[in-house]
C-alpha cells in the first residue's frame, strides 16, 4: 500500500488531474484495491520519461493514481479520444499528449520531447495499444524521446489487475509497481528501439500479458490470438 507518511501531492499537480483522479478513485482505488509500490524511485522534480506494459484501457488511471502524491504524469494517449467532447477539455487541462495510433506522429513526439525537457514526466506505453493477449512489439517512439532527453530519468512501471476492472461481480487487485531498469538509464547512443523493447521486457517480466475484458471479449480475443500464432495453416 502506498505508505501513509509520504508528503502531500505537489502543488504542481493540476486542479483538473487531481479531480479526474478523485472521481475515479472509488473504482480503481477502493473497489480495485490498489497496491502501489516502489514510488519511491519516482522521482518527485524533474524531466521522467515513464515506460509501461498496457493490458487494460485502465491502466493510465492506475498508474497516475498510484503516483499521485508523487507528482503528476502527462501521457500519450490516442488522439480519437480527443473527438468525444466531454474527454477533450479534461485531457487538455491534465497535460495529456494526443498522438494518432498506427502513424509516425512527428508531432506528438515533438510535444513530448519539449515536455520532458521542461522538467515534466511523460508516460508512454510502448505496445502502442493494449494487448488483447498477444505479444506486441515494443515501438521505438518511446526510446526516442528519452534519447533526445538523456538527462532525464527512465523509470519503468509494471502494471497488473487492471483487466479485472469490468468483470463485476469478480473484485479486482490492482497493483501498480515503478522501478528503475536494471539494464540501466538513458545511453544516448543506443538505438531507440532497442531501449524501448528492453524497458518493455523488464516491465513484462513483472506484468505478463493477460486478457481484458469480460468472459466473451476475453474468449473471443484469445482465439483471435491463437489463430494469428498458428499461422495460415489454421
Amino acid at each position: 500500500m502506498i505508505p501513509p507518511q509520504m508528503p502531500a501531492a505537489p502543488k504542481t499537480i493540476s486542479r483538473t488531474y487531481r479531480f479526474v483522479l478523485a472521481a475515479c478513485a472509488p473504482v480503481i482505488r477502493h473497489w480495485g484495491r490498489l497496491e502501489a509500490h516502489g514510488v519511491e524511485h519516482l522521482p518527485a522534480h524533474g524531466p521522467v520519461v515513464l515506460i509501461g506494459n498496457h493490458d487494460s484501457n485502465a491502466d493510465p488511471v492506475a498508474v497516475g493514481m498510484a503516483a499521485r502524491r508523487r507528482r503528476q504524469i502527462q501521457a500519450l494517449a490516442k488522439s480519437t479520444l480527443w473527438d468525444i467532447k466531454p474527454f477533450a477539455p479534461l485531457l487538455d487541462a491534465m497535460g495529456q499528449i494526443p498522438v494518432q495510433r498506427g502513424k509516425n506522429d512527428a508531432d506528438a513526439l515533438a510535444a513530448a520531447i519539449a515536455e520532458v525537457r521542461a522538467g515534466k514526466c511523460v508516460g508512454v506505453f510502448p505496445e502502442g495499444t493494449i494487448s488483447r493477449g498477444k505479444t506486441l512489439r515494443a515501438r521505438s517512439g518511446v526510446g526516442r524521446i528519452a534519447v533526445e532527453v538523456p538527462e532525464a530519468t527512465l523509470v519503468c512501471v509494471a502494471t497488473t489487475g487492471t483487466v479485472d476492472v469490468v468483470r463485476f461481480p469478480r473484485r479486482p487487485r490492482i497493483r501498480v509497481e515503478f522501478f528503475l531498469p536494471e539494464s540501466g538509464q538513458i545511453d544516448p547512443g543506443e538505438e531507440p528501439g532497442a531501449l524501448s523493447a528492453r524497458c518493455l521486457a523488464e516491465c513484462r517480466a513483472r506484468a505478463p500479458i493477460t486478457t481484458g475484458g469480460r468472459r466473451k471479449t476475453e474468449a473471443k480475443w484469445r482465439a483471435a490470438a491463437e489463430a494469428e500464432r498458428a499461422g495460415p495453416e489454421a
